[in-house]
């Protein structure tokens, strides 16, 4: 009999009915989408911040005190300490290797420069930098690097620092090519084609050919880059390198991830070391890589962090918005039902009822109504987020059930909320008045 009284009045005064559904599938609807994209705008964007480079910086422990000008290594050659580039298939094996996306070892070494193919006797000397010097760059362009599960993982600069924009074509792995730096070139009046002869006090010639021109916006651009295994012949350092840069996909650092592991419980250590955070990713790679220094570039990993937060926050302040304008137009409706339902309300009361009875009855109308505008609004909301995923990230976020259930139980809660007063008048409400007319 109450679920029959519940559907015979849903059933009535629709104009109503209609407004408060309405109200509620648009509030779920930029819930949806809001939820939708929320659960997935962590990995989207985290992907999408990876094009500003990468976030850890790998350097030898016993590495001598560097001296850096404009981001240029002046050290010699022989000057500090190296890794070895065996051990960077040991990357890929730590617990977080499917957020390690690229890396690239980097060596560099100080050269004179030439543009010419003929001995530096008879060639005109380039003068890029300060000294009469240039920065020769070995890293790696798509390398495979074979991993200890016998699997190919193809890395190097092109995917640490997606941000270079080249002309022309990257260079072979000792092939004899290199790229050039965009204010290099345009000082030498350096072409894709032009070879370039390049040398050191301590060593013979060198000769490459330029197949690109690249812009990075740093001290590359003044910069000459080659494979690392022609540098590492050049300098007589066989298999090693001198830096490393690793791009890892990470969620933003709160207060616990800054704690010093060190100081950690063994139960809070396990859980920093389970979430992805640029610092237990960090100290993870220092575990696998013996006598590495493993540091966070904070511009980097703050940037990302930052931005992440506030679009989540955005995304809460327009579902809050969304969520409250929903509340009050149900509890407008469900004050003006009340209020036409007086003589309805009194004779229930004069018949029997109690003011619990006729509440329940009242606030069952409004779940069932909570329950069809919610499951409307759902399906608005995947279409909302569809459209919004594929414009913002190029890729649509998932139907989710988790989403679908906390979407419902949202509409309940608002629906409640936004009804809670009228139904309460309505419970206190006297039936001789009421019957009376007055």
């Amino acid at each position: 009999m109450f679920l029959r009284l519940v559907a015979d009045s849903f059933g009535r005064r629709p104009r109503h009915k209609l407004l408060t559904g309405a109200a509620l599938a648009l509030g779920m609807g930029v819930a949806t989408a809001a939820l939708s994209v929320s659960l997935d705008v962590g990995d989207r964007l985290a992907k999408e911040f990876r094009s500003l480079g990468a976030n850890l910086l790998v350097t030898p422990q016993a590495d001598s005190l560097p001296l850096e000008i404009g981001g240029v290594d002046y050290r010699p050659v022989n000057a500090g300490a190296y890794l070895p580039e065996s051990d960077l298939p040991k990357l890929k094996t730590i617990f977080w290797h499917n957020n390690i996306i690229a890396f690239a070892p980097i060596l560099e070494v100080r050269v004179k420069a030439w543009t010419t193919q003929s001995s530096p006797a008879s060639a005109v000397f380039v003068e890029p930098a300060g000294n009469g010097d240039a920065t020769l760059i070995g890293t790696w362009s798509n390398h495979s690097l074979i991993l200890p599960n016998g699997e190919t993982f193809i890395t190097g600069i092109q995917q640490a620092s997606p941000w270079w924009h080249l002309d022309g074509s990257w260079f072979q792995d000792g092939a004899g090519e290199c790229i050039v730096g965009k204010a290099f070139a345009d000082r030498n009046a350096l072409k894709i084609g032009s070879p370039l002869y390049l040398a050191t006090p301590s060593s013979d010639g060198l000769l490459l050919k330029v197949t690109g021109i690249f812009a990075s916006g740093g001290s590359e651009d003044n910069a000459v880059v080659t494979s690392l295994s022609i540098v590492q012949q050049y300098v007589g350092t066989s298999a090693r390198y001198r830096k490393l840069y690793v791009s890892a996909l990470t969620k933003p650092e709160d207060d616990f991830a800054r704690r010093d592991p060190k100081t950690m419980k063994p139960d809070e250590l396990e859980r920093w070391s389970c979430s992805p955070y640029v610092s237990s990713i960090a100290y993870s790679i220092q575990q696998v890589l013996p006598g590495a220094d493993v540091r966070v570039i904070r511009r980097v990993a703050e940037a990302e962090g930052q931005i992440l937060t506030r679009v989540r926050m955005l995304l809460w302040l327009v579902t809050g918005a969304a969520l409250l304008a929903a509340a009050l137009a149900v509890g407008a409706s469900a004050a003006a039902s009340v209020i036409e339902r007086r003589t309805e309300i009194g004779l229930m009361k004069a018949l029997g009822a109690g003011s619990g009875t006729v509440g329940f009855l009242l606030a069952a109308e409004q779940l069932l109504l909570a329950l069809v505008g919610g499951g409307i609004g759902y399906a608005l909301g995947i279409i909302l987020a569809r459209l919004l995923g594929q414009k913002i990230f190029g890729a649509a976020p998932e139907p989710s059930l988790i989403v679908f259930l906390v979407v419902i139980a949202i509409a309940a809660g608002v629906t409640l909320l936004g009804s809670a007063l009228p139904l309460h008048r309505a419970s206190r409400y006297q039936p001789a008045p009421i019957l009376r007319g007055e």
